[in-house]
């Protein structure tokens, strides 16, 4: 499994996490990451009201030649944006993992304000035990 980089993004589009899992990647500046956050939930609103299907929850995959998003957003509007190289397999089953580690960690965290900045190092540790050995 090659996942590139990590993305959560609060219902108001807000980037509340970001993590890199390949050396090889072109650096972004944090400012870079936010307006990349604000562009994918402002893309994933216009193709949820545009969609042909009822109901539909709008942008879930975006596929180049270089790499495919895959997004994952819960019940209550929160988005995991997966950055994977393009023919990653079961991207949907890792999408879900990272979802279970942010319920278990994040939100059970008496710490943690919802839709604020995540800073909780037991969900990165468990994160990158899930990812790196994989890759």
């Amino acid at each position: 499994m090659v996942i590139l980089s990590i993305l959560i993004l609060n219902k108001a589009g807000g980037l509340i996490y970001q993590r890199d899992f390949n050396e090889g990647l072109n650096k972004l500046s944090s400012n870079d990451y936010l307006v990349l956050a604000g562009t994918f939930h402002g893309v994933h609103a216009i193709t949820s009201r545009i969609s042909p299907v009822p109901g539909s929850g709008g942008l879930e995959v975006l596929e180049s030649d270089q790499f495919r998003v895959q997004c994952f957003q819960t019940l209550t509007g929160t988005k995991f944006l997966i950055f994977a190289e393009p023919h990653q397999p079961n991207i949907d089953v890792i999408c879900r993992r990272v979802y279970e580690l942010y319920a278990d960690y994040v939100m059970k965290n008496p710490f943690y304000q919802i839709e604020m900045p995540i800073r909780c190092e037991q969900f990165d540790r468990q994160l990158v035990a899930y990812i790196k050995p994989k890759q």
